[in-house]
């Protein structure tokens, strides 16, 4: 091979590693971009279809709705869900102390003739973020977007009601639940489900270790969503973080739960 035929494969050569590693070091950005864009149009299309569903502004509920059940879509998914969250106040979660028992599927939406099994969006404002919401905290459920761990509350309000809602510290490139730690007590996190908008305020934060799931319990008389997360970031999941909300009635009290 002549010196400069040499020349200008040596040249190509090292064009083509600069760009592989040039690609390497960007893939997870686009990754995380892609997944942030998907995670962004499912929460857009579960809106849209919602207002289409309630042929109205979605609903915000600042007191426990008196609408008649079978006033509302999904009446007898209103009242499954009603009774659910009843009965593990009742029963003391007692299914959480079993191993991988969160990630059990709660209610399989479709046989209930919702399209799909998008429950929700969770929005948290100060952090622009919103994200699908699904039921049970399955790995696939987790990489859609946020999930709720079942044994506890679904989050459709009401007193004696914690629902858990976890989401990754960042995964795949994407930040899902990464910033959680940015909020300050008085921030908002919105819920908005099948059926209405719910509004909740930051009360409190916590480190816990995995084992300690008293911190998650449903606290008496209280209407609670609590975000969870790993802690600290990329640590593999050695803790967890949890965000106490409470919901933002209309005559508001904040209170600090797990004192």
């Amino acid at each position: 091979m002549s010196r400069s035929k040499w020349g200008s494969f040596s040249l190509m050569m090292l064009l083509m590693l600069f760009l592989a590693g040039l690609f390497l070091v960007l893939y997870p950005s686009i990754q995380g971009a892609v997944v942030d864009r998907r995670m962004g149009w499912e929460a857009d299309s579960f809106l849209a279809r919602l207002e289409d569903d309630l042929d109205k502004d979605i609903p915000t509920v600042i007191i426990p709705s008196t609408e008649p059940e079978e006033s509302r879509p999904y009446p007898e998914l209103w009242n499954s869900m009603t009774a659910y969250n009843q009965q593990i106040y009742i029963d003391g979660q007692s299914t959480l102390s079993e191993a991988g028992a969160y990630q059990a599927t709660l209610f399989s939406l479709t046989d209930y003739g919702v399209p799909d099994e998008t429950f929700g969006v969770i929005s948290i404002p100060k952090l622009n973020l919103e994200m699908p919401l699904y039921l049970g905290a399955t790995d696939e459920n987790m990489a859609k977007g946020a999930a709720v761990l079942s044994g506890t509350s679904v989050p459709i309000g009401g007193n004696n009601t914690n629902a858990v809602i976890a989401g990754h510290r960042g995964w795949g490139g994407a930040a899902y639940f990464r910033y959680i730690t940015e909020l300050s007590i008085g921030d908002e996190v919105v819920i908005t489900n099948l059926w209405e908008r719910l509004r909740y305020r930051v009360v409190g934060t916590k480190i816990i270790e995995p084992h300690e799931i008293e911190n998650i319990f449903i606290q008496p008389g209280r209407d609670m969503v609590t975000l969870l997360t790993c802690h600290p970031y990329a640590s593999g999941g050695k803790q967890r973080y949890l965000l106490y909300c409470q919901r933002i009635q209309e005559y508001d009290i904040m209170e600090v739960p797990y004192d």
